[in-house]
């Protein structure tokens, strides 16, 4: 697991991305125009199943969409989160509801009581990081 001193090394990035397989994308969304979307079509072409978790929208790039991480009715590995910072601390009590591995905050999001509260639920905490420049970067291709 990480630390908020500390960022994840390539190893423990890669670890837990090669062991992913699904991914919720909290905030995703169908506008071309926001960054979700391309990161959602990223994690797509690189193998990965992404579910979109947005209670405003019903599809995603041919992906149905749930209203909330409790609703999509299979295991999560990951989540990755596009909202608020103020808004994480509940996205991080439900990733742990769901079992989920790894709590993802996408670049420009940090959070240390939403870090806290994964990490004691038992996932690692990736804060302040895009997701899809590590997968580009780290070259990894799942499934």
């Amino acid at each position: 697991m990480t630390d908020t001193t500390s960022p994840p090394s390539d190893d423990e990035l890669r670890r837990m991305l090669e062991s992913a397989r699904t991914i919720a994308v909290v905030g995703a969304s169908s506008r071309q125009d926001r960054p979700s979307f391309g990161v959602f079509r990223r994690l797509k072409a690189a193998g990965y199943r992404v579910v979109p978790v947005n209670p405003f929208e019903r599809e995603v790039q041919g992906e149905k969409a749930f209203a909330t991480l409790a609703d999509v009715p299979y295991p999560i590995d990951l989540v990755d989160v596009f909202r608020r910072a103020e808004e994480t601390p509940a996205v991080a009590d439900a990733a742990v509801a769901v079992r989920a591995k790894v709590l993802w905050l996408q670049l420009g999001i940090v959070n240390e009581d939403a870090a806290e509260r994964a990490r004691r639920g038992g996932l690692a905490v990736v804060m302040d990081t895009c997701i899809a420049v590590a997968v580009s970067r780290l070259r990894i291709r799942v499934g």
